[in-house]
């Protein structure tokens, strides 16, 4: 097989949750077991960290792999879902997994895997613990895909657990309360391996608490020990990369702004001045978890001095390729998408669009299907001009349904049959004071970055 061919076969012909929802979600690990078994359990042979919640694990997952590689560490990483490569899923040290080894693993193992009749990310996940097994990592950072407990990801036995924060996403899998959504993020803890949670939430903390306590596990609320407040921001064009990767970092916004952020360790000055190209507001939440994490990983023989946390913060981009969160694409009109997709990531990303000064707001909107998105709706500013789309995905919402939609709740503007044509037609109709924003989804968002 070429790679092209592979890809055509994990795309069309393993049932893909991203693109055709419900309908590819195996709620067991039967299968990733069994995978995992004929791969001569490949997990087993590295250390790994374990991150998961509603919001927050992919940043938190790739701030944290950016400073194990600062200090020197060979580091996989694993997350979901990609923007434009699939091989975005699978990296050591920031490099893409080779698409030799992803040919070679399906070819190789084929026939074993129509056997076992795989979903697309149970096959993704044994890919992603064989590549690292095979080129021996130091450690890695796994991302759960969805939910927790039932998640391929779960086969793992972690140094350190982490739960990021629980909101409503997925209820139709994970549960339409709080705290049954908060029970499988908690399915990831396992016995006598600490937990740090990233917020202390009212409803939801008890059921984490809980579930350490009766598997004999440490827990550390990240928010209880840590604190982190912006001091400002370094404006026009600043290059926070070295020169000599300058070149390498070229279309990861090398020369962009960046936040000086101040952290607090019980209540006390811990460091000032820290620098971050993340710009989402948000990202303080996932700084202070980080900051728990390290320190959860000295207790166990990793020691991450203050020099190693600030270089790899600093250097996020460059070292992981991580992109789509609060991301500039262009300016003159201020051009700004966002991958937040439910309720508390809408959120969020509303309330830096009301601190970044703009005269008006064109919103290019798009969604997936298969979610109640009356909520999101009532939650956009109805004095923005929207520009309704679908992704170039199965799930994505027809943009005319969401068009319909949206004008219920008093949100008014055109449709367009992609998000290209949505966006070109956006920056068209804006003047240079305007604000742009690309969001809803991140199959929005994957296709202008």
């Amino acid at each position: 097989m070429k790679y092209g061919e592979t890809l055509d076969y994990l795309f069309s012909r393993l049932p893909m949750y991203h693109r055709i929802g419900v309908a590819a979600y195996k709620a067991d690990l039967n299968n990733t077991i069994k995978l995992c078994d004929l791969l001569g359990n490949p997990q087993d042979h590295f250390k790994s960290i374990h991150v998961a919640g509603t919001n927050g694990k992919g940043s938190v997952s790739h701030m944290l792999a950016s400073i194990l590689r600062e200090k020197g560490m060979k580091v996989g990483l694993y997350t979901s879902p990609h923007l434009k490569d699939f091989r975005e899923r699978i990296r050591i040290n920031g490099n893409m997994i080779p698409k030799k080894y992803v040919t070679r693993f399906i070819s190789d193992h084929k026939a074993e895997f129509e056997k076992l009749q795989l979903s697309f990310f149970e096959m993704t996940v044994g890919l992603a613990f064989n590549y690292f097994r095979d080129e021996k990592v130091d450690i890695s950072v796994v991302e759960v895909g969805l939910g927790g407990r039932l998640d391929s990801t779960n086969i793992i036995t972690p140094l350190i657990s982490v739960i990021t924060n629980i909101s409503f996403d997925h209820t139709q899998l994970l549960g339409d309360t709080l705290d049954k959504i908060a029970a499988e993020k908690a399915g990831i803890i396992k016995p006598g391996i600490p937990v740090v949670i990233g917020e202390t939430q009212e409803g939801v903390s008890d059921v984490f608490i809980e579930k350490a306590e009766s598997v004999g596990s440490r827990i550390y609320f990240a928010d209880q020990r840590f604190s982190a407040e912006f001091s400002r921001q370094e404006s026009g064009i600043r290059d926070h990369f070295s020169p000599r990767r300058r070149k390498d970092a070229k279309n990861l916004r090398a020369f962009a702004p960046l936040w000086l952020i101040d952290i607090y360790r019980k209540g006390k000055i811990y460091i000032s001045g820290l620098e971050s190209p993340l710009l989402g507001h948000y990202q303080l939440k996932n700084i202070v978890t980080l900051f728990e994490i390290c320190e959860q990983l000295r207790k166990q023989g990793i020691r991450i001095n203050k020099t190693q946390i600030a270089s790899g913060l600093k250097n996020v981009l460059l070292n992981t390729g991580f992109a789509g969160r609060w991301q500039i694409l262009s300016r003159k009109p201020l051009t700004i998408c966002d991958t937040g997709h439910n309720e508390a990531g809408i959120r969020e990303v509303l309330e830096q669009i009301r601190q970044t000064p703009h005269k008006h707001l064109h919103f290019v909107f798009g969604v997936v299907n298969d979610k109640d998105i009356r909520n999101i709706l009532e939650l956009l500013p109805k004095t923005a001009v929207y520009y309704f789309c679908k992704a170039d995905i199965p799930r994505g919402l027809p943009q005319d349904e969401l068009k319909q939609q949206a004008n219920a709740v008093g949100l008014t503007g055109n449709d367009y049959p992609s998000v290209k044509r949505a966006l070109r037609s956006a920056r068209k109709n804006a003047s240079k004071d305007d604000l742009v924003f690309v969001g809803g989804s991140t199959f929005v968002v994957a296709e202008v970055v």
